[in-house]
């Protein structure tokens, strides 16, 4: 017995065919029309259906506070004092994206409420043009918070039907009629708009809830920088409709631009507070001063000044106004260091107050912008943020450093004032021998004049800080105001078309790979060669779809043209050689039938073959062995000649008074003459009824008294009557069905040949689809029936 493996072996793997591969996917091309029809028709439907979107943009330039001059140049290059113009930009647009922002452009706007014109296939929103205007009696805190939609439609001037759902009952209200809801209710008015032209319309009012909307409106908002080293931003974002897209553009720059501004005004406006607070005061003073002189001058009737002490008073009043200011200078440095004692408290400081000390002007001035910076980050970020700890830790280092320089400055005007008053001493004793009155009123005099320098001087500061306060520019500048192309960025009509005819040839291409992938069964004779290589395969039929097996158009007829009918001719004809290349003693006319399972078409091709040979002139047997499940019966039966006999092959066998001759009847199908003996009554024990010695008589008569007989088994497989019977046959026609055997359980059919179970061995491939049949079918050479219409190919 031969080694079954060394059988499989022989099965090697051919080279990758192009042509075949290329020709497994044209020869389906229906499918890929169908398929790209449906997904351009499906492109097509959504694109007449769906919203288009446009893009709306804007751009604008981030302004700098200035460059650094003067002090505040000497301390630009350090590092706690500076910041990159990269990480700038990207804080601007933190700051522009804060969801703050967004909160307040929904509540300006009102865009949390949204009304949308029910349509037949989607709803259309409508913007500013809506006929109705919504009132709540509740607070906005609270509507601001409420989810809540309902549907109205307009039924007159006056009425309107409202509901909360599709399927709720409409209730019919008047304008202006208050709704209860769960919130306290809704007022509904007619807008400014002509009603009558509304009437009938539904519309659907949706209220979101402000912070949804923000979150939402960021994520569709987009700002990015033109180019790395640019200070212009573009602003943009897409939406159903332009003006709506516009209006939130603009307002999303207008509230960055007025919290620029509201940064920057604030050292201004602490600083004129300041001032204000101290003119209020010195003015108290000089008017206090100014009715002093007016007394003592009266009550004295004082109206001129020796000669004698004038050169001493001037002197004095010049030491006592130096010493006034440097008093003045200490007293301002004292607040100065009260306001810097809290270190963990973080407010503005006037940067004009340190006169003496220009160092202490410029930490000033740098202290109050780096207060303004952290002031602006901490609405964006906490104070836990990278950028916030290091201002913290410069504005630390600033506050010791202006502490510093305060004490020594404060050092310094102690030794001053010290010096201006010994000095005031000593002309005081020289002035004390003019007459009392008259130094008296010379102080009162240089008192007044020392506040009226004061006076001056503050109301001269509060003029800068109010001409600083009116020239702030904001913190950027319009380049192009919100707009859009009017062309639609969405849904993208090209790329989409384009899509779904990738998609169209995708499908079908995907599945006919993947079937091809896990398809085990073979299709064709070529598949079936590749399975097994050294047996001989006599040829291919067709398959045919439109007729049913037991149907007269099935079975040959004679001078048939057919592709079925060339089909077995190729097959007699080959046959017919292979056997000349035999030799075989017994029984080299008998020729078995048979196949692995069932309804590979065994019963189907014994009697075609029959009808074949038969139309030769040649006296044809078939033998209707597979008493299991006999078939031959079923097709005869549609024919008016068939003898309702009972006697067949298991008769006979069981019956030894019963003949050979006697089991057999002549049919005449189709003009074609052929002799049958049926299978009989189906037995209980049909193995055991096939291993009698009477089967030996059948085919001893078969073969003597026909050319050719033809022998119709049962499946090899399945059972073993076939193989019991063997050695009665001298040719097997092994039968497989394209799209039907599978390749796996063709190595019990090269196990039978490397056994020399069957005797001759011969394959067949059954129901072969026309597009894998062989060249006769594709060079016209038989005679064709009616094509189907175009459109059928499809189903």
């Amino acid at each position: 017995m031969k080694d079954i493996n060394n059988v499989s072996e022989e099965n090697t793997s051919s080279p990758f065919n192009l042509k075949k591969a290329i020709l497994l996917y044209t020869k389906r091309w229906y499918w890929f029309v169908l398929s790209v029809l449906i997904c351009l028709a499906v492109v097509f439907f959504k694109l007449r259906y769906s919203t288009p979107e446009y893009l709306v943009s804007a751009r604008i330039m981030l302004l700098d506070d200035g460059e650094a001059t003067g002090a505040n140049a000497a301390f630009k290059d350090l590092q706690f004092f500076s910041q990159k113009e990269e990480a700038r930009i990207e804080d601007e647009i933190e700051v522009i994206m804060s969801v703050d922002f967004f909160k307040s452009i929904v509540k300006d706007l009102r865009i949390n409420i949204t009304y949308f014109a029910e349509g037949r296939i989607s709803d259309t929103e409508v913007y500013k043009n809506a006929p109705i205007n919504l009132n709540f009696i509740a607070s906005d805190s609270i509507i601001n918070q409420t989810d809540f939609g309902f549907y109205i439609e307009i039924l007159s001037e006056k009425d309107f039907a409202f509901r909360v759902n599709d399927e709720d009952t409409p209730e019919t209200f008047s304008f202006g009629e208050k709704i209860p809801t769960f919130f306290d209710g809704i007022l509904i008015t007619p807008s400014n708009l002509d009603i009558k032209n509304s009437i009938g319309s539904v519309y659907r009012i949706q209220i979101t809830p402000v912070k949804a909307v923000a979150e939402d409106l960021k994520n569709r908002v987009f700002v990015y920088q033109e180019s790395p080293s640019s200070k212009i931003l573009n602003i943009g974002m897409e939406d159903p409709i332009i003006e709506k897209g516009k209006d939130i553009i603009n307002a999303l720059i207008l509230k960055y631009n007025e919290a620029t501004l509201y940064q920057k005004n604030i050292k201004s406006i602490n600083t004129t507070k300041l001032i204000d607070d101290r003119i209020e005061l010195v003015s108290k003073d000089l008017l206090g001063v100014d009715d002093s002189i007016v007394r003592f001058k009266t009550g004295n009737k004082l109206t001129d000044v020796t000669s004698e002490a004038g050169q001493f008073l001037t002197s004095n009043m010049a030491n006592e106004q130096q010493l006034e200011l440097s008093r003045m200078q200490q007293r301002q440095l004292n607040y100065m260091e009260s306001a810097l004692q809290d270190a963990d408290t973080y407010t503005p400081i006037p940067s004009n107050l340190g006169q003496g000390d220009p160092v202490i002007g410029t930490l000033s001035a740098k202290y109050n912008e780096l207060i303004a910076e952290r002031e602006r980050l901490l609405k964006s970020a906490g104070e836990k943020n990278s950028v916030v700890v290091q201002l913290d830790q410069n504005l630390k280092n600033i506050k010791e450093n202006l502490s510093r320089s305060v004490q020594s400055s404060k050092k310094s005007l102690g030794i001053q004032i010290n010096s201006l008053e010994n000095q005031s001493s000593k002309l005081n004793s020289k002035i004390y021998s003019v007459p009392g009155q008259e130094s008296k009123l010379r102080g009162i005099e240089r008192k007044q004049g020392i506040k009226e320098q004061l006076y001056l001087y503050l109301l001269e500061k509060r003029e800068e800080a109010a001409i600083t306060l009116t020239a702030t520019s904001p913190g950027s500048k319009v380049v192009d105001q919100a707009s859009s192309s009017g062309i639609p960025v969405s849904p993208n009509k090209k790329m989409m078309y384009i899509a779904g005819l990738f998609i169209g040839l995708l499908i079908p291409f995907g599945i006919i790979y993947v079937g091809d992938l896990l398809d085990t069964k073979i299709h064709s004779k070529e598949d079936l060669e590749k399975e097994i290589k050294n047996i001989t395969i006599l040829g291919e039929i067709p398959q045919i779809k439109s007729n049913l097996i037991g149907s007269e158009q099935l079975l040959i007829e004679k001078n048939d043209r057919s592709i079925l009918s060339e089909s077995f001719r190729i097959i007699r004809t080959n046959f017919d050689y292979v056997r000349r290349g035999r030799s075989v003693k017994n029984y080299d006319n008998v020729v078995f039938v048979t196949s692995t399972v069932k309804g590979e078409g065994k019963s189907f091709f014994s009697m075609n073959t029959a009808l074949t040979i038969a139309n030769t002139n040649k006296r044809v047997l078939l033998i209707g062995a597979d008493i299991r499940n006999p078939q031959i019966a079923p097709i005869l039966k549609s024919k008016s000649t068939f003898h309702e006999k009972t006697i067949g092959l298991t008769e006979f066998i069981v019956d030894k008074s019963v003949k050979v001759e006697d089991t057999i009847n002549s049919y005449t199908i189709n003009d074609i003459k052929i002799d049958v003996l049926l299978s009989g009554k189906v037995p209980p024990n049909p193995a055991e009824l096939l291993m009698a010695d009477r089967i030996k008589e059948v085919f001893d008569y078969a073969s003597v008294n026909y050319d050719i007989v033809i022998v119709d088994t049962a499946p090899a497989m399945l059972v073993t009557d076939t193989l019991l019977i063997s050695q009665y046959a001298g040719h097997t026609i092994y039968l497989t069905r394209a799209g039907y055997t599978e390749k796996q359980i063709l190595k019990f059919t090269k196990e039978i040949f490397a056994n020399n179970k069957l005797n001759g061995m011969m394959l067949v491939v059954n129901d072969v689809n026309q597009s894998n049949f062989g060249y006769g079918a594709k060079y016209g050479y038989y005679a064709t029936t009616k094509k189907k219409p175009f459109y059928k190919k499809f189903f």
